[in-house]
């Protein structure tokens, strides 16, 4: 896996506080949130560091819970969990404490010294330890593949081999078999950055309005016909997979596994579709920080030595999905379901036409903005049929104007800027 790149403020500050015999190192993550993964965490992955109150919270209440401890110099949080793009608003505010020792430790111990410097933020300490990585793939019933074009390759799919596949599938059952994650909890704006724009555009943001973008909205159009309407109320792909609601469907890995892992001789998991431009994929890093002023430094630091041990990241992987970032072998006992999903991650990497898209940096507590351009963008042109150049010239101002106010600079596939990443 060492080749992977690459996840109420209130009521959550009270219950900081809340145990009157033991004090609580108190962990805040953005990743993990679902409460089955919670659980996990909290009764299996932490369950021999001492006392941990495991807060989750949504990425921008995540941003806003650090900055009003930040301005008001009274921290709550002791050790925090988010994706590398969460974390660099905090690194870029100088509210984190440098981790180099522990780093140290890590490198002689197996993690990649490109993972770690990752981990630095752009900076010359290191900002937070990786933790995990994962990405999104496509998962797909076995008893589909018999609908598959002729000649294709379901490890090598282009957009126009899944557009004949899903009108294949729809001819002989009645019914669209093709599912993506378009509710609302879903990750469809992460399908929007990290595979469609960069494989029909090559790039994120500088592309976002050009000819190559429009031609990709025509074709995912094309596509959305036999794509199932109830994609726009599922969250977790796993669910309507199992459910038999559709045979092929898009996602992160860690909301796939489930079903996959439930019956593991049922499926096939692969690499997104190529575009153009080549096959676009988002590797995903979430990584643990310690915040400046944190009451329990100590204890965080010996949850982040315990999170990175090889046990606890194999069984990290094994229970949520997640894959390690130490470089670990993989043991031939692993989850079958978890197996699989591994060996698409690793095609999608070794994909000669891959393109890796990163995790935006920069936004702040604006990410949800950036996610909103994406999806309004997918409502308009695909759900309400509204003029592709219409809907790109309007979104682009919007776009244009985030990346102004933010200040922003570019981020992979797009062309480095010296300043905010323009809308060309």
């Amino acid at each position: 896996m060492k080749h992977i790149m690459s996840f109420g403020i209130l009521a959550s500050t009270v219950l900081a506080f809340a145990s009157p015999v033991l004090a609580q190192t108190v962990f805040v993550s953005t990743q993990l949130r679902p409460i089955e993964e919670a659980t996990v965490v909290r009764e299996e992955l932490l369950k021999d560091v001492g006392p941990v109150d495991y807060v989750v919270e949504e990425p921008p209440q995540f941003a806003v819970r650090m900055e009003a401890e930040r301005q008001a110099g009274k921290h709550t949080v002791s050790l925090v969990g988010a994706l590398h793009g969460e974390l660099s608003p905090l690194a870029d505010k100088d509210t984190l404490e440098p981790l180099d020792d522990l780093a140290k430790k890590l490198a002689a111990s197996g993690m990649p010294q490109s993972l770690l410097d990752l981990g630095k933020l752009g900076k010359s300490t290191q900002q937070y330890i990786p933790w995990m990585q994962a990405t999104y793939v496509m998962a797909a019933k076995k008893e589909a593949l018999q609908y598959l074009p002729a000649g294709a390759d379901v490890n090598a799919l282009n957009y126009d081999q899944l557009i004949e596949w899903g009108k294949n599938m729809q001819e002989a059952t009645g019914q669209p078999q093709i599912g993506f994650p378009a509710g609302p909890k879903g990750l469809m704006a992460r399908y929007f950055q990290g595979y469609f724009y960069p494989s029909f555009t090559g790039g994120v943001v500088r592309t976002f309005q050009s000819a190559d973008a429009a031609a990709g909205w025509e074709k995912l159009k094309a596509l959305w016909a036999y794509v199932t309407p109830n994609s726009t109320s599922y969250d977790f792909m796993q669910e309507p997979l199992a459910a038999g609601e559709v045979m092929v469907a898009w996602d992160h890995i860690a909301r796939l596994k489930n079903a996959i892992s439930a019956a593991p001789d049922d499926y096939v998991v692969f690499p997104a579709p190529a575009g153009p431009k080549g096959r676009g994929y988002m590797p995903v890093v979430a990584g643990l920080a310690i915040p400046k002023g944190a009451p329990d430094k100590a204890g965080a630091e010996k949850i982040i030595e315990h999170l990175s041990m090889p046990e606890t990241q194999l069984l990290t992987a094994s229970k949520v999905g997640f894959f390690p970032t130490l470089n670990v072998k993989l043991p031939p006992d692993l989850d079958a379901g978890v197996a699989l999903l591994a060996g698409a991650v690793t095609a999608t990497q070794a994909s000669k036409d891959a393109v890796i898209s990163l995790l935006p940096v920069g936004l702040g507590d604006k990410g949800g903005e950036f996610n909103k351009v994406y999806m309004d963008s997918f409502q308009r042109i695909v759900l309400q049929n509204e003029p592709v150049a219409d809907v790109l010239k309007t979104q682009g101002a919007t776009m244009a104007k985030l990346m102004t106010d933010t200040k922003a600079a570019c981020w992979a596939p797009d062309a480095k800027s010296d300043g905010p990443c323009p809308v060309q």
